[in-house]
């Protein structure tokens, strides 16, 4: 089950964090991955660990933001592949404000990374995954986009955003055979929690670490690979009868503390 076996697979956002852990899964599945990353250093990290366990994987530095670079790396890999069986939106930027302390230049930024980049991506396989028959698109949205959070205008207008382009790109392309879904995460344990609470929380990194953790119901932050497994069976063939769907993942933050 959940085999990727002659699957091509783009990522991004691929060189750390949740796009890191889709990646390695998904390689280890049997997919061609291909990585898109703005860190040409960490996208290196990422083919490395893959290439180590046999998996194979490729890597193209693109800023997400530039349609004319993301339509050339896609126009690329369909050069070398044939073809996009699967997409994975995971490229994202997160910022800390309310209303009134998010600049304009900060809303522009996390638009353009978070917003149009999904668009971007998606724009640049839609024919080809038309061409071909069929295909399937996951974006990464969070629980921000479902429920009020303090101090995440910017980023909740966001993944908000991702999700209703998931909606509608699930609605306009289901008669070609392209399945649209999106996953929306709590608080996941990656390297940019480590980063943000060293920056805001010197000396009391722990403290905060065990604070942030416990606003999960389940007492815990989630893992990359969590996140990854789910993404996994959403790409599958084994779940050729989901779309338009959004999947929280986020240890009852919704549900129970609403």
């Amino acid at each position: 089950m959940f085999s990727l076996s002659k699957k091509t697979a783009v990522i991004t956002g691929g060189g750390s964090g949740i796009g890191r852990a889709v990646a390695e899964v998904f390689a280890q599945q049997g997919a061609t991955v291909f990585v898109l990353e703005l860190n040409e250093d960490a996208a290196k990290e990422s083919l490395k660990s893959i290439s180590a366990k046999g998996g194979k994987a490729y890597s193209f530095a693109c800023n997400v933001a530039d349609q004319s670079a993301v339509k050339n790396v896609m126009a690329e890999i369909v050069q070398q592949t044939g073809r996009v069986d699967i997409l994975v939106n995971s490229a994202g930027i997160a910022h800390i404000g309310k209303l009134e302390n998010t600049a304009e230049a900060d809303l522009e930024r996390i638009f353009q990374v978070n917003v149009k980049g999904v668009y971007n991506t998606m724009f640049a396989v839609i024919e080809q995954m038309k061409k071909q028959g069929g295909g399937v698109i996951l974006n990464l949205s969070s629980v921000a986009a479902a429920v009020g959070i303090a101090d995440r205008f910017a980023y909740s207008m966001s993944k908000g955003a991702v999700l209703t382009m998931t909606y509608s790109v699930a609605k306009d392309y289901i008669q070609h055979n392209i399945r649209c879904n999106c996953i929306s995460p709590a608080r996941v344990h990656t390297s940019f929690v480590d980063g943000f609470l060293k920056a805001n929380y010197p000396g009391k990194e722990q403290e905060m670490f065990e604070k942030l953790s416990k606003t999960q119901p389940i007492g815990r932050m989630g893992k990359p690979d969590e996140i990854a497994a789910l993404a996994l069976y959403l790409c599958s063939d084994e779940a050729s009868f989901v779309t338009g769907t959004n999947y929280p993942i986020d240890g009852g933050f919704i549900t129970l503390n609403t």
